[in-house]
């Protein structure tokens, strides 16, 4: 991601009068990675101070683009620091990473404005039959995700996460389980947006499909392919909604999905409630609708989609055709950079970081060169959609 920021950013210096002059901080251990020709590299050591030394350069700069996860409060922080010095963040503000950082927050934001999402709530240890997601609250990809089907499954990753938790006597700490979160393991195509976002508007730049391997109850990202789905139209609704949901959000966003077909000659039956047990009902305290709240909304939703639905599944002479019709849920929102965006230009040749400057003072100017399908390989480590 650095990597093809830099890219773009050298891109838009040789058609630029005024160039930009570029500052990079990095770790010590990925010095040798890229080309620096004609960039001011800081290195960063372990005897150094890192929030020292990014304050100190944050202040020598106009724009400051972080690149880092949310875990942790990592990007809140860097994002806040930019914003308490008073420089220009080309990135989503540390209110909206607060929220879409979360993602109990981020549910909560998006169930708010009807927006359908995958549901989420606090993990605890009891069981529930199916097939769930367990992740931390805060976690970037399948870093530290499972998939958990039996009794067995819970109670392990509950011991597991709980002496995660336990301090150097033996004694829990607080917030123990309540730093991860369980998801309905919703089955579907797993495809991601790559957008830019300004005050309540969304700009779509790309549609792309994720591919995973699931290897010990772990998904592996294996692959991304950018610009799959050349036809933005059908996702520019879903964006309008998000960017209404979460003004916050600024910049490049890259936004998670499932989405699962249902064939057009069945399109009037019931939607499938088998994702989503009793035992999601809520605690006190908590947010998930109850079970009964979850089947009232699915049903309203399932009738208001009849019409469109049929209408879908017409030919021009009114007779119903065969095909597929995609029920869509958000999964993730993501405020910065991701594994998608270093394929954009190499599929549209649209230049991101300078779409992104544009949105300083304007729109950005999205024009792409040509539109084709590119392949990202990824880092097996972990997932940044």
């Amino acid at each position: 991601m650095r990597n093809a920021l830099l890219d773009n950013l050298t891109r838009l210096n040789q058609t630029r009068s005024n160039r930009l002059e570029i500052t990079v901080m990095m770790d010590w251990r990925l010095n040798d990675s890229a080309s620096m020709t004609g960039i001011n590299t800081v290195i960063i050591r372990p005897e150094h101070d890192i929030a020292e030394e990014f304050s100190r350069l944050v202040r020598q700069c106009d724009l400051v683009w972080p690149i880092a996860p949310e875990f942790d409060g990592i990007l809140q922080n860097l994002c806040q620091m930019v914003e308490s010095i008073g420089k220009i963040l080309l990135t989503s503000p540390a209110t909206a990473v607060a929220i879409a950082g979360n993602k109990l927050k981020t549910y909560e934001r998006l169930n708010q404005h009807h927006i359908a999402a995958v549901p989420t709530r606090i993990f605890d240890d009891d069981y529930s039959p199916g097939e769930w997601m367990v992740k931390p609250v805060d976690g970037v990809g399948c870093a530290d995700s499972y998939v958990l089907s039996t009794r067995q499954d819970f109670e392990r990753m509950a011991t597991q996460k709980g002496h995660d938790c336990m301090d150097a006597g033996g004694r829990a700490m607080q917030g123990a389980i309540a730093e991860y979160v369980i998801q309905p393991h919703l089955q579907g195509a797993k495809n991601s947006l790559s957008c830019l976002f300004k005050q309540g508007r969304g700009w779509l730049v790309s549609a792309n499909l994720q591919r995973f391997e699931l290897i010990q109850q772990q998904y592996h990202l294996t692959g991304i392919v950018v610009n799959h789905h050349p036809d933005l139209g059908r996702y520019q609704p879903l964006i309008d909604k998000i960017a209404r949901a979460l003004p916050e959000l600024w910049g490049y966003v890259g936004i998670d999905l499932i989405e699962s077909d249902h064939d057009c000659m069945a399109a009037t039956a019931p939607v499938s409630l088998a994702a989503f047990p009793p035992s999601m009902e809520v605690r006190s305290g908590g947010t998930m609708p109850r079970t009964g709240e979850i089947e009232s909304r699915l049903e309203r939703r399932s009738r208001v989609m009849q019409g469109a639905i049929a209408d879908d599944c017409m030919d021009a002479g009114g007779r119903a055709m065969q095909g597929a019709i995609a029920e869509t849920w958000v999964l993730e929102i993501n405020p910065r950079l991701t594994t998608s965006f270093v394929g954009i230009y190499d599929a549209l040749g649209i230049n991101i970081a300078e779409a992104v400057l544009q949105l300083v003072h304007g729109e950005p100017i999205l024009n792409p060169a040509y539109n084709r399908p590119i392949t990202v390989q990824a880092q097996q480590e972990s997932h940044a959609s």
